[in-house]
């Protein structure tokens, strides 16, 4: 193996020990929220309007399906971690691809010269 091989194989073997580390993953993206109520003289009705909230709220689609929930603020550095969590694994990943995707590019040009070798080595 040549060492540009041994180069990315070794990146590639700390991609995946770190993969390992990740914790807990939730995709999607944190927004903050404004309610208006129901009850009539509410500050939420005046003019202006003071809404109520701010409320954090968690969006994501997963398999074709939306969802959103409510996070209360106890939870939020929980789901702040998890959703670094899962942008780290998506950035791991792309990662791990770029460095495949140049190792099979390696391995197969290394394959395309040895032949090239042995059919001179034979024809001479």
């Amino acid at each position: 193996m040549n060492p540009d091989d041994q180069s990315l194989e070794q990146k590639i073997e700390a991609i995946k020990r770190e993969l390992i580390t990740l914790g807990p993953l939730q995709p999607g993206s944190l927004s903050k929220q404004f309610n208006v109520c129901g009850k009539p003289g509410c500050r939420c009705k005046a003019d202006p309007p003071q809404k109520h909230g701010p409320y954090s709220q968690i969006s994501y689609t997963r398999k074709g399906k939306s969802s959103s929930r409510f996070v209360t603020r106890d939870a939020l550095p929980i789901v702040k971690q998890q959703l670094h969590n899962y942008e780290r694994l998506r950035s791991l990943v792309d990662r791990w691809i770029d460095l495949s995707t140049k190792l099979c590019a390696n391995q197969l040009d290394s394959m395309k010269r040895s032949r090239k070798r042995a059919a001179s080595s034979t024809s001479a």
